[in-house]
């Protein structure tokens, strides 16, 4: 329990002063923003740690697949990198390969024997895998710019909001002096102090939420370009090994 000392120096901090002089709209206000400011967060949080995990197992199935002599050698293994976008890009292309060479997106046993007798596949057919792997990219960049609405809502949202709590408490004010005649500024002192404070509740709310956004935008922008060229050098190794050329290299 605090004591009453402690209670008039937490009445005395200007913040904690405006708040509890602000109207029952400036109130609202501040709760709407607060809610806000805590979506927005974790949204924040939650793509930054999904952007840490997809570029950490990104480099690993990269690795992975340049060492590999075949380029279906990890789908056929079905080893799993579930949280790389890039996995799932070149998951894609290998289904639609496999079922462009075989009929069926099937792993079994005889799935080496399969693949080494069956034909090369037209440029039509290749034509479908690329389309594939271009379909699954735009899903991928659509996955990871998931709920950054939220963000920008906060940055644009958030000011004209404290903005429009902070008009209210002043009209509220202005009010209230006219209905009492009087005019002194230990009268207004409150109410406006009251007002301003869902204006700073506003920028307190958007200014982390610009900078979250900014930093986000640019890296899932860099993560989309990396898997466009990862779908074009998959597409190359597919065209080298699966297009029918007229000629035959063993797979």
């Amino acid at each position: 329990m605090l004591m009453p000392g402690a209670v008039n120096f937490f009445a005395d901090i200007g913040i904690v002063y405006a708040f509890w002089h602000s109207n029952a709209a400036g109130k609202v206000v501040i709760a709407c923003l607060v809610f806000g400011s805590i979506f927005s967060w974790s949204v924040m949080v939650s793509k930054i740690y999904m952007i840490r995990r997809a570029k950490r197992e990104t480099r690993f199935f990269l690795k992975r697949f340049r060492t590999a002599r075949k380029p279906l050698a990890i789908y056929q293994n079905r080893e799993p990198y579930p949280d790389s976008p890039t996995y799932a890009v070149y998951m894609a292309g290998c289904r639609e390969l496999t079922f462009h060479l075989l009929g069926t997106t099937e792993i079994d046993d005889t799935f080496s024997t399969r693949l080494a007798e069956a034909d090369r596949i037209s440029p039509v057919a290749m034509s479908a895998v690329r389309s594939a792997l271009e379909r699954e990219v735009g899903e991928q960049a659509l996955r990871m710019e998931e709920r950054m609405t939220v963000l920008a809502t906060a940055v644009s949202g958030a000011p004209f909001l404290g903005l429009l709590g902070t008009v209210w408490g002043v009209m509220d004010t202005f009010s209230a002096i006219a209905a009492s005649n009087n005019a002194s500024l230990t009268t207004m002192a409150p109410g406006v102090s009251g007002a301003l404070i869902t204006t700073v509740t506003g920028l307190l709310v958007a200014i982390p939420a610009m900078f979250g956004y900014n930093f986000l935008v640019v890296t899932i922008r860099g993560m989309t370009v990396e898997l466009d060229n990862f779908a074009g050098e998959l597409a190359a190794s597919f065209d080298h090994r699966y297009l029918d050329t007229g000629s035959r290299v063993p797979r």
